[in-house]
């Protein structure tokens, strides 16, 4: 199936162009070419570790070029489901994602809602149990994503997810999911573009893959990052490509596009 009507290509960051500050084999030239193309590019992620501000700045001196405005993160999806319903947040993320939840920390009475992003720093007993009571007296439960694992330079390590699971376990609720593998957070990534004209590009056969092609996107798996060799067979429909790198997923791309 070729992508001669291709529009747009979505891209996912941690574990598909990088690796905390390790760039992934070819990426920065891939983006250049990429860009050649006259796509239109959006890197959508679901890292909390940092605000959008950090990560901008991060991409920048890895020497990638890219806008500020191209970048769609889960916190932000989080921060408008906050504005929009007017709760008062629990956050457990990251001290250097805090910025992004600017003006909804100050507030009077008990906190309404409970946001869960990558913090090892908050998933301590006291903490999660002081969440949890939250819960049962009916606060919402915000998963800013439900990412199992992901990978850092020593390995793989602990998502939220595990932790959402588990306050949803022991107050018998249901999160809402903001980020991947949410339909509505890949839907503002499109910015309008019909799903079947656009490609998804990331490491998650969940979280990325799965997510897009559900909603009728064109799926490449790289194998970097959090993959896992099998991850491929894991959902149905397969991906439309796996690749080794998000490299090798710009030339395929290119080659569809002029085959």
């Amino acid at each position: 199936m070729a992508l001669k009507g291709l529009r747009s290509v979505l891209i996912d960051l941690s574990g598909t162009l990088h690796i905390d500050n390790e760039i992934t084999p070819g990426a920065v030239d891939a983006l250049k070419r990429l860009r050649e193309t006259n796509v239109i590019i959006k890197f959508v992620t679901n890292t909390t570790k940092e605000s959008k501000r950090f990560l901008y700045e991060r991409l920048c001196n890895l020497g990638f070029d890219l806008k500020h405005d191209e970048i769609l993160t889960s916190l932000l999806a989080a921060r408008q489901v906050l504005q929009a319903e007017s709760l008062r947040p629990m956050l457990l993320v990251d001290s250097a994602a805090l910025e992004d939840f600017e003006g909804l920390t100050n507030f009077d009475g008990e906190p309404d809602s409970v946001v869960v992003g990558l913090a090892p720093e908050h998933f301590n007993y006291d903490k999660l149990n002081k969440a949890f009571r939250l819960l049962l007296e009916g606060a919402k439960l915000i998963a800013i994503h439900e990412g199992r694992y992901y990978k850092r330079p020593d390995g793989l390590s602990l998502g939220p997810g595990p932790f959402v699971k588990a306050l949803e376990y022991a107050s018998g609720g249901q999160a809402t999911v903001v980020g991947k593998p949410s339909a509505e957070f890949f839907h503002i990534g499109l910015s309008g573009v019909h799903p079947d004209s656009a490609v998804m590009i990331g490491d998650d056969v969940n979280d990325d893959i799965n997510g897009a092609q559900r909603i009728g996107m064109h799926g490449y798996l790289v194998q970097t990052g959090k993959y896992r060799p099998g991850d491929e067979d894991k959902i149905s429909p397969k991906p439309f490509r796996t690749v080794p790198n998000f490299a090798a997923a710009v030339e395929d791309i290119i080659k569809e596009m002029n085959s």
